[in-house]
């Protein structure tokens, strides 16, 4: 299940403010940026979508594995585990969220990542 256009986050804009001012929330193999949505930050194609109450980018560098097919693999892995943790979750006010996954962490067994993205999820009280 690919992550739907509304949830995904793109810009360079939105990134660089996650970058900056995003409330982080480290864990051994990922961080967690989060910030309350700003809409006037979204690219116009984004800015016609329904809005939504999450969306949400995975940043997978290089040095996480040098195979790009393994990062885009750890890269859905990831977007299909939040699709199913936070569907239906009314955050308020919106949330941008942005996961990057340290150096390491494609060693790591996917139940491992997995267990860490829901741990910081409710670490940011995202989820219960």
């Amino acid at each position: 299940m690919a992550l739907p256009q509304r949830h995904r986050l793109k810009g360079q804009r939105i990134f660089d403010r996650l970058y900056q001012k995003g409330r982080k929330h480290h864990g051994p193999a990922m961080v967690l940026r989060c910030l309350e949505a700003q809409p006037s930050l979204l690219p116009p194609e984004q800015a016609n979508h329904a809005p939504s109450p999450w969306r949400c980018g995975v940043v997978v560098s290089s040095k996480v594995h040098k195979r790009a097919v393994q990062r885009n693999r750890l890269r859905r892995l990831l977007h299909n585990h939040l699709m199913i943790v936070l569907p239906a979750r009314e955050l308020n006010p919106p949330r941008w969220l942005l996961l990057s996954l340290k150096p390491g962490s494609a060693e790591r067994s996917p139940e491992v990542l997995l267990g860490e993205c829901t741990h910081l999820l409710k670490q940011a009280g995202l989820t219960p």
